[in-house]
């Protein structure tokens, strides 16, 4: 009898470790997964140097703000702080929520908005500043994209990655805390002398 009793206290003890274990996959995934199904793109939080950077490339700045995959909201958050209206975009509906939530908590859910939307479906046209945490393989197609559709006065924030064929007019921070910074209105003059530039070649 005592070891039966005892076969019942394991299997009880087996099925709470194990229905934990799967509550907390089910809670923490949406967080880690993918957040840009286009390119594998995981949840990956802002370090304060990185914050800091950021709004660093924003002084003297003013306009609208949008964070591309804005994670757990911090970088819309912190510049909602500096006055800025400051809307996220984020494909994963639980870092929306949270983002929220943080913003209603730090006292600047006036001043910011989160979306739950894929950037690739979304038109980036009305924003003059706009920050990008990316990765490599998304850099020449979110940049084909952002000098579509946004106006000459628009700044670029770059964070962890840069993109690989514009010149930085203003960078900060070592390792993986750098920030470039572009405006494109330098960014297209650039490419455009490129263009020009056809030198001959002789066979």
């Amino acid at each position: 009898e005592a070891g039966s009793q005892r076969r019942v206290w394991g299997l009880m003890v087996t099925a709470g470790v194990g229905g934990t274990l799967v509550a907390l996959y089910a809670v923490v995934t949406p967080f880690v997964t993918p957040a840009l199904r286009k390119v594998c793109l995981p949840f990956v939080p802002a370090t304060s140097s990185q914050i800091q950077n950021v709004l660093k490339m924003l002084e003297n700045r003013s306009g609208s703000l949008v964070d591309i995959g804005s994670g757990d909201g911090r970088i819309v958050i912190a510049a909602a702080k500096r006055g800025f209206k400051a809307v996220g975009y984020e494909l994963n509906p639980w870092l929306v929520w949270y983002s929220r939530y943080r913003a209603w908590r730090d006292g600047v859910h006036q001043n910011t908005k989160f979306y739950i939307s894929d950037l690739w479906k979304v038109s980036f046209s009305r924003y003059t500043n706009v920050v990008v945490f990316g990765v490599p393989q998304m850099m020449p197609q979110l940049k084909k994209k952002l000098e579509e559709e946004l106006e000459c006065n628009a700044r670029i924030i770059a964070c962890r990655f840069p993109f690989p064929s514009w010149i930085p007019d203003h960078t900060t921070g070592e390792g993986i805390d750098t920030v470039w910074a572009y405006d494109l209105k330098h960014s297209r003059r650039r490419e455009t002398k490129i263009l020009e530039v056809t030198p001959e070649t002789e066979f």
